[in-house]
């Protein structure tokens, strides 16, 4: 599996990721999931505090252990629980990012976090004092590199500027190109690397897409994606399936060092894994591709 790095960081990330979000909250079965990951030369594993209310973090932590050197682990912190509040309560401050890591370290049965990622974040958040967090944390080594999970291009522009992430992990597909106008070039332009999330599109563009196809997504109707689907044809090969085809267009721009689409199943797993050996797409390719897709841009998320 090819590595890349990350940022100008020293972590150097498989190019095919596992998102862990959707591994459920069965242990065997998502352990299983994560050694075959492991076994295939994935070494980016990316959860989150909130994915199921860190059980997803203590399922992942417990199928590392003993194999902990194995793995690039990213997770992510801002989302908190309120006693008496329903849901979650957005929450980007010094004091709750010092506690939440601490809680994610027990979960994960580390005592380090290779990537610790700010789960969100608006113009209105105090950016310089959520930054300081991460800085005393990384001088602390509980962690050793930090960014951000964001689709807003004017928050993702404040932290290039005054912080030292080395990604940013963005929604980034062949339907969804919102970060190819403003985004991509802005961080390849300072050395800030992409992760790429869902590649395929909550599996519109895998083989058994077209079920989810006629629910729409983003502002596709059900017969644009049909149609995109069918276009997409003409650049499936032997070697490089539909969904591969997907990820490997999320992997086309130099900005982005890994994607990372989720698997629920072995077979789903095996089939993302195989991605990595399937042929990048040429030049001409990637063009032809935005030819039957939309240049969509950020409007309501900034």
């Amino acid at each position: 599996m090819k590595k890349n790095r990350l940022g100008t960081s020293e972590l150097f990330v498989s190019e095919i990721g596992l998102g862990c979000m959707s591994l459920g909250t069965e242990e065997q079965p998502a352990e299983r999931l994560i050694h075959e990951a492991l076994e295939r030369g994935i070494n980016f594993l990316d959860t989150a505090d909130l994915y199921d209310a860190g059980r997803n973090e203590e399922i992942v932590g417990k199928a590392l252990k003993g194999r902990r050197g194995d793995a690039i682990l990213a997770t992510k912190v801002g989302n908190r629980r309120i006693p008496g509040k329903e849901g979650w309560s957005w929450d980007p401050s010094k004091a709750y990012i010092k506690t939440a890591v601490k809680d994610s370290l027990r979960r994960l049965q580390t005592d380090y976090i290779d990537l610790y990622q700010l789960h969100g974040g608006t113009l209105d958040d105090p950016i310089d004092e959520t930054i300081e967090a991460f800085e005393e944390l990384k001088q602390e080594g509980v962690i050793r590199y930090y960014g951000i999970s964001s689709i807003r291009p004017n928050v993702i522009r404040e932290y290039v500027k005054r912080s030292n992430i080395v990604s940013v992990m963005s929604q980034y597909s062949i339907l969804d190109r919102r970060p190819e106008e403003e985004v991509l070039p802005l961080l390849d332009g300072h050395g800030v690397s992409v992760i790429a999330r869902g590649p395929v599109a909550s599996g519109v563009l895998a083989e058994t897409g077209e079920a989810k196809a006629g629910k729409g997504y983003l502002d596709y109707t059900p017969e644009e994606l049909l149609e995109i689907r069918k276009k997409l044809e003409a650049f499936v090969r032997p070697d490089r399936s539909m969904s591969q085809t997907a990820i490997r267009y999320s992997l086309g721009h130099p900005a982005v060092a890994a994607a990372i689409p989720g698997a629920s199943s072995l077979e789903q797993l095996r089939h993302n894994v195989a991605a990595g050996d399937s042929p990048d797409l040429t030049p001409k390719e990637l063009e032809q591709i935005r030819g039957i897709s939309r240049a969509n841009v950020y409007e309501a998320h900034r």
